[in-house]
């Protein structure tokens, strides 16, 4: 009999929201102190995060980190983060992706493929992504 594999640790809804800030963050493989930032103000400051433990931050951290370094660990990554995702909160994950992913001023090509690939694996209407999306750049345009 083979050898159990460890499965990632269950998630809360808000543990997959961090996860999924988290992961917009490193789809560039570099996490910038913009983005790091940007997660820790979402987490200080929303309601979504109201209960949550701040230092569960990088314990999720490092459950993306241990996915992504997997063969398939995008798409497990994506099945735990439907698993413990309540659909309603969606359009929220995806919009905070887009917050994290504007932090830096700068949208990379790999950036850009991750968010298409949340809204399809979260089934967010390609309208209301592009809503999502503007009001990002709107929040994070810069006066210069």
């Amino acid at each position: 009999m083979p050898p159990a594999q460890d499965a990632p640790p269950p998630l809360t809804a808000q543990d997959s929201l961090v996860a999924v800030m988290i992961a917009a963050s490193v789809a560039d493989a570099k996490v910038r102190t913009a983005e790091i930032v940007t997660i820790q103000q979402i987490v200080n400051h929303l309601p979504a995060f109201a209960a949550y433990d701040a230092d569960r931050i990088h314990t999720v951290g490092q459950t993306v980190f241990d996915l992504f370094e997997e063969e398939d660990g995008l798409e497990a990554f994506f099945g735990l983060i439907r698993e413990s995702l309540p659909e309603r909160l969606s359009e929220t994950a995806y919009a905070l992706a887009c917050d994290v992913t504007a932090a830096d001023g700068k949208l990379m090509q790999t950036e850009l493929r991750f968010l298409e690939e949340i809204r399809h694996e979260l089934g967010i209407d390609r309208l209301h992504a592009a809503a999502i999306e503007r009001g990002a750049r709107a929040r994070h345009m810069r006066v210069e």
